[in-house]
Parts: C-alpha cells; structure tokens; sequence
C-alpha cells in the first residue's frame, strides 16, 4: 500500500519505518528536516507539504503533538484536504474528542473519511510493535486499514462515533499520568522517611499498589536519574487538560484529574513543558529535600 506519513518524530518515526519494514511505500514530510532525512536513508520519500502527499496516497496518517497542529495540517491551506487522490486520514495523534469531530466533519465534505486511531505504549512501544492502537470511524474503512495498522500493535475497534478512539486514549492517558505523579509522591515520602527506593518499588510491585510507573518508569528512568521516558510533560498536560475539557462538557466530575493536571503545570512551569514526563518527581523532591535514586548500595539519596 502506498501511505503517507506526517509527523515522524520520536512516534512517529518507528510508526513509519515499521511500515517501510512491512513492505509498504511511505511518503513522509515534518517540519524538521532531520526527522525526514533518518526515514529517506531506509527507504521512505519525501514531500514538501501534507497537500502534496495527499495528492499521490488514497491513505495518509499523521502523528502530530496538538489538536491545532492536526486541524492545520488535515484542513488548511496546504493540507490533506487539497489533496487529489486521498480517500481516508488516520489520526494517530491525541487530539481529544471534539476536534477529532470538527476535522471529521470538515473532511467528510470533501469525501474523505476521518479514522480516529490514537496509541498508547510510548517510544519503546512504537519501536517494538507493541502499542495499543484504538481506532473508531465507520466500521468498513476500520476494517480496510487494520491490517495495516497491526503492524504499530494490537488493534481494539472502539465504535463509529467519530472522537470515540480518542475519548478512548484521553481516558488512558488520565490514568497513566495519575500513576506517574501519586507514584511521585509516595516514593518521595517514602525516601524522605528514610526507605531503599528499590526496595519500595520491589514491595509495591509485589503488592497492590503497583501500577505503570513503579513497574516501567522509576526503575528504568527516575532510579538512575536518566529522565528519558521519550514524552514530555507539556504533551501530558495537555492530554490531561483535553480530558477535563471533555468531562465538562459531558457532565462528569474529575476531582482527581484536575489535581494531576496541577501538579503536571507546576512541572512546566518549574521545569519546562519540553522536559521529560518524569521530571514531574524532581518538584516534589526539591519540597521535600531528597532525591529518588539509586546509589551503589541502593540507599536513598537525602540532600
């Protein structure tokens, strides 16, 4: 299948060069150069504009940072909207429910069918083939280009309600950022009382309060203080806050979530909404005097 792909940053990138890998023929295009030149060197070719592929491709996904990235880049002037060949857009991004209905419907006027198809799994996902892979839109076009998306992960049909995909992911990505931040504040206190930060992860993973972060992050990313994740805390809060938006509007309170999505800002703003997702652990240990890490005899670091 010929299909084009927008957006090839760290996602990005080991989406498209898993479908070169398939055997697919990918047109790519990014606002930085460098992120298409990594693809054109296995075999991918470049294009200037999202218009321009979506002139050569029936099929053209994107994997995209924000809801108003993806509107511009599927409706405006040079985007998949112009395109002479296109027939379906695969959003891969999180984009939130709303806009996801906004874009399906502006496409739906010039005969291209919107897929929402957001994925949960991060980086090391993305690389592995192992992401979730959450698609919504009518069910025959799903079906058409499951196969293809198989190759990204595993593939759950969540329903034809266009948005339904990415209240899907917003709901996931809630929780995953509620692990990471309560995971925060309990390895925090538990160092500051003196408690092996290993020794924790290894109670709490044995016990029932392990979750995402105390089974992957701290002890790959935080313990060894590489901060490294691959997704940044800007990105986060922004899923969080798409995800507040989304309760609003339906009527559903998210106490918990609007307490994560504080504790996520104080991070931007402190740290920087480009630094890593776990770099949200280093405001609380600033507070509290200590630092969550591993040392040569596995003791905690109390400064």
């Amino acid at each position: 299948m010929d299909i084009g792909f927008i957006g090839v940053g760290q996602m990005g990138f080991h989406m498209a060069r898993r479908l070169l890998e398939a055997g697919h023929r990918v047109l790519v295009c990014d606002s930085r150069r460098e992120a298409v030149d990594r693809l054109t060197a296995i075999g991918a070719s470049a294009r200037d504009c999202a218009r321009a592929i979506a002139d050569e491709v029936e099929t053209v996904m994107v994997s995209l940072p924000t809801p108003d990235v993806v509107l511009a880049v599927a409706t405006g002037k040079a985007g998949v909207i112009g395109g002479k060949r296109v027939r379906r857009f695969i959003d891969l991004s999180t984009t939130g429910a709303v806009m996801a209905k906004r874009i399906f419907d502006l496409l739906k006027a010039r005969n291209i069918t919107q897929i929402d198809s957001p994925v949960s799994g991060g980086v090391t996902g993305a690389a592995k083939g192992t992401l979730a892979v959450m698609v919504s839109g009518p069910r025959a076009e799903a079906a058409h280009v499951e196969p293809t998306l198989s190759v990204f992960g595993k593939v759950f049909f969540i329903g034809e309600r266009p948005g339904a995909g990415q209240t899907m992911k917003l709901c996931n990505n809630f929780l995953s950022a509620t692990a990471m931040t309560a995971t925060s504040e309990a390895m925090v206190l538990g160092v500051k009382a003196g408690l092996d930060p290993r020794v924790m992860l290894d109670v709490i993973n044995s016990g029932s309060g392990r979750n995402t972060a105390t089974e992957d992050k701290f002890g790959r990313v935080v313990l060894p203080r590489l901060f490294n994740l691959g997704f940044t805390t800007g990105l986060m809060t922004k899923d969080v806050k798409l995800c507040l938006e989304e309760a609003s509007a339906l009527g559903v309170p998210m106490e918990v979530a609007q307490t994560v999505a504080r504790m996520l800002q104080l991070a931007c703003d402190e740290i920087g909404p480009e630094a890593d997702l776990t770099t949200v652990v280093q405001t609380l240990e600033r507070r509290a005097g200590v630092e969550v890490r591993a040392s040569g005899e596995g003791s905690p670091a109390v400064r």
